[in-house]
């Protein structure tokens, strides 16, 4: 391991289920497999993006979740951490605010926490899943991402209902297509508005995404001439063997396959761009981790580093180990996998 755990932070100390499939005798060791390619173990940079997770509530319950979110979870973040995450951005040159969920605008403090960050000039990106645009409560949250010039970046498996529903709920697509429409129709995704829609595409089963440059250009083609909306971008993410997608491998007899495609296609030119080396983790209940798959692991970061947003330290987690697994080669698979999309 680059890392040395603590006893939480510990495959062992992980949920049976996750124990089993993280320490399957099959699967290639992920630090192994850096040394075999001659590289050093990972390790972190300066804090460039603070990634939030306000919590695990979600108007959705997707096949491929990580998170285990959903409308029956209760983890939300209180607003003393809120207030903890918009210190750090005060106090410390941290450029990005990337916030994420669950559904992020579910949590009742989304709004001030986007206020504060870009009052601070700080850029702010939302994760979101577009059908939180059609709930009632949430009827002004199109509005209030464009007055705060937030960008989003939103969910969206293919262009296509049949396999869009398939992962993520029925009527998820058109549900998602007004979300989309009623971005546009503010200026997201259209040129010079400065209003940024990015797209997310997920595999819908146990296989790699296809090139990003290509899916881009399909998605552009397919959603604007069938579908009139436009984006900015497209990122093509390899779906990770944690909580909810690794349950899904393990049902359907996968893992083993899908550990080992991920493992063949490992990239050692992705591994200098992994987010985890400028990017921190922050828990709900504010605890911190090198990188959200971490965080859904509760892998905490390496022992001497600070353990939660109120003790931000930048002295004392730059240059620090990071926790690696073999859920890393989802990240180093291909063309690489990040929270902004290829890495090649």
């Amino acid at each position: 391991m680059a890392g040395t755990l603590t006893a939480r932070g510990n495959p062992l100390a992980a949920p049976a289920e996750q124990r089993r499939a993280l320490s399957e005798p099959a699967v290639p060791n992920f630090a192994a497999r850096l040394s075999t390619a001659g590289l050093p173990p990972v390790t972190a940079f300066r804090v460039d993006t603070l990634q939030v997770n306000v919590g695990r509530v979600c108007n959705q319950t997707c096949r491929h979740c990580h998170v285990d979110a959903g409308p029956d979870r209760r983890e939300a973040m209180a607003r003393d951490t809120v207030d903890h995450c918009l210190r750090v951005l005060r106090d410390f040159d941290i450029p990005t605010l990337d916030i994420t969920g669950g559904a992020p605008e579910l949590n009742p403090h989304f709004r001030e926490l986007v206020r504060g960050a870009r009052a601070l000039e700080r850029r702010v990106i939302d994760r979101c899943n577009l059908t939180v645009l059609e709930i009632p409560a949430q009827a002004d949250l199109a509005g209030f991402l464009a007055a705060h010039r937030v960008e989003v970046v939103a969910s969206l498996p293919y262009f296509e209902a049949d396999r869009t529903d398939a992962q993520r709920g029925d009527g998820v697509f058109d549900r998602s297509l007004r979300g989309l429409r009623r971005l546009n129709a503010l200026g997201y995704g259209r040129p010079d508005s400065g209003l940024i829609l990015n797209l997310v595409y997920n595999p819908a089963g146990a296989f790699l995404p296809p090139d990003q440059g290509d899916l881009e250009v399909q998605f552009r083609r397919e959603l604007r001439d069938r579908w009139g909306v436009e984006f900015n971008r497209l990122f093509a993410l390899a779906n990770m063997p944690i909580g909810r997608f690794l349950e899904f491998l393990r049902a359907t007899g996968n893992y083993e396959g899908y550990m080992t495609r991920l493992a063949n296609a490992f990239n050692p030119a992705a591994v200098p761009g992994l987010m985890c080396r400028n990017l921190l983790s922050v828990g709900w209940d504010g605890a911190l981790y090198d990188c959200d798959f971490n965080q859904m692991l509760d892998w905490p970061l390496v022992e001497g580093s600070p353990t939660h947003i109120r003790d931000f330290d930048p002295d004392r987690l730059a240059r620090r180990a990071v926790a690696v697994g073999n859920h890393c080669f989802g990240c180093t698979a291909g063309g690489g996998s990040s929270c902004g999309g290829s890495l090649t």
